[in-house]
């Protein structure tokens, strides 16, 4: 099976690895173009995915819209048999869904049809749920809408960051993706539609959706602390400076939310019910560093308030 291979950052790569390793063709790999990096942005950093396909010598499409007649055009000249998308990063538009023979499919992180949309391991963490997974859809013209082909169930443990399970949840998709793969070539692949009373949603994720709200409970708080670890990281105020804070867990303790209750080397923060434990920092402008050496340098003492 001849395959186009649509993805950007490091959670495509175990799926586009999977497919050279089971034997597929991929004539090509199409992700987003280099983008700048640094404070002068000068230098260009190219995706996760470029880099695998690089590696293996497999051609690398890079347009700044998959809308043109120009890369259709080339996307034609592919003679793909199917499209794979994992994590591209662009709405693909049904002219280009259609190219490919069997058209296209994507692997999402989550169990179709809960958490569509561009955040569904975050939105996992943070919404506490004790399972997620991978779906194999068939792509449409919807928001990760389109027929389920295959799904693998995955348990998300209390304590595990977004990034942790971002990587498991790559290695279940590739494995998934092949699975699929191999039912549709044998053709055994059953297409079930998704049931919309059970959609749910998992939006992107903006500066103000990672704000830490003091207010809510400690094991709230913990969530959110957890679901955006590393990145983009849950952040705070201390005197109007900003702090993100990683590796939480929830603790005993009573004050107003926010008031720092413990800094002798753990850092414990009050809650709306509840306290918080941290056991990293970063502060604005600096490296992250565990709360400990924050501590020492006399970055927080007890009684100031986090905001």
């Amino acid at each position: 099976m001849r395959v186009v291979f649509f993805g950007t950052p490091e959670f495509a790569v175990p799926s586009f690895e999977a497919l050279l390793g089971e034997g597929f063709d991929v004539a090509a790999v199409v992700t987003r173009p280099d983008r700048p990096q640094g404070r002068s942005r000068s230098q260009l950093l190219p995706s996760p995915i470029k880099l695998a396909a690089q590696a293996e010598a497999v051609p690398v499409l890079e347009p700044e819209r998959p809308t043109t007649p120009e890369f259709y055009q080339q996307v034609r000249g592919l003679h793909a048999d199917i499209g794979v998308v994992v994590a591209y990063g662009h709405i693909l538009r049904p002219e280009l869904l259609a190219i490919p023979l069997r058209g296209m499919v994507n692997v999402h992180p989550s169990l179709l049809p809960e958490l569509r949309g561009a955040a569904p391991v975050e939105w996992a963490v943070r919404n506490g749920l004790q399972k997620t997974g991978v779906t194999i859809m068939q792509m449409d013209a919807g928001l990760d809408s389109g027929p389920i082909l295959h799904q693998i169930p995955h348990p998300i443990p209390p304590d595990i960051t977004g990034g942790e399970l971002s990587e498991h949840l790559a290695e279940v998709g590739a494995q998934a993706l092949i699975e699929a793969l191999g039912l549709m070539e044998q053709g055994l692949a059953k297409p079930v539609p998704q049931d919309e009373t059970r959609a749910t949603y998992a939006p992107k994720l903006t500066r103000e959706m990672a704000r830490i709200h003091w207010d809510h409970g400690a094991s709230e708080i913990v969530r959110a602390i957890l679901a955006l670890d590393p990145k983009p990281g849950a952040w705070t105020e201390l005197d109007g400076r900003e702090v993100k804070l990683f590796g939480a867990r929830a603790a005993d303790g009573r004050g107003a939310p926010g008031e720092v209750l413990t800094a002798d080397g753990r850092l414990r923060m009050a809650a709306g019910a509840g306290a918080v434990e941290v056991e990293e920092v970063q502060p604005a402008g600096k490296p992250r560093m565990p709360a400990a050496d924050w501590i020492r340098g006399r970055g927080v003492r007890v009684g100031q308030r986090f905001t």
